[in-house]
């Protein structure tokens, strides 16, 4: 049997009905102090996002800075990360983190072969 999911001992039928203000009374500190000072932008954000969940419209957004909070729950949010919109599907473990958190900016190196003249077998054919 799988076990059900709570964050800080509420259910997450629980906690979606809560407001976002009641909300981040159960986050740490740092990520509850930037809900309470941004929580019109994020309340903006879901009821613009639910109008676009209407219109079966994908949600797309530049606001990497905005938490999850568990009204985002279940939702699949193309999340920018400068070049492109990363497709982030929200689940119950990111509540509090924030969007950009889960659509990296930066691309992982990917080494390939040296090339002519990185190394000594090959620095006499540089030269010629």
């Amino acid at each position: 049997m799988a076990k059900d999911f709570t964050y800080r001992g509420k259910t997450l039928e629980e906690l979606q009905a809560l407001d976002v203000r009641e909300f981040a009374k159960f986050l740490k500190s740092r990520s509850r102090r930037s809900v309470l000072r941004q929580f019109r932008d994020i309340e903006d954000f879901i009821a613009r996002s639910k109008k676009k969940l209407e219109k079966k419209k994908p949600i797309k957004t530049h606001l990497r800075n905005i938490a999850v909070v568990p009204q985002m729950v279940g939702w699949k949010i193309g999340v920018h990360n400068g070049s492109g919109f990363i497709p982030v599907e929200v689940t119950g473990e990111m509540l509090g983190h924030r969007l950009g958190e889960f659509a990296l900016t930066r691309n992982r190196v990917k080494h390939g072969s040296a090339g002519v003249g990185a190394t000594k077998g090959t620095r006499s054919k540089a030269k010629k």
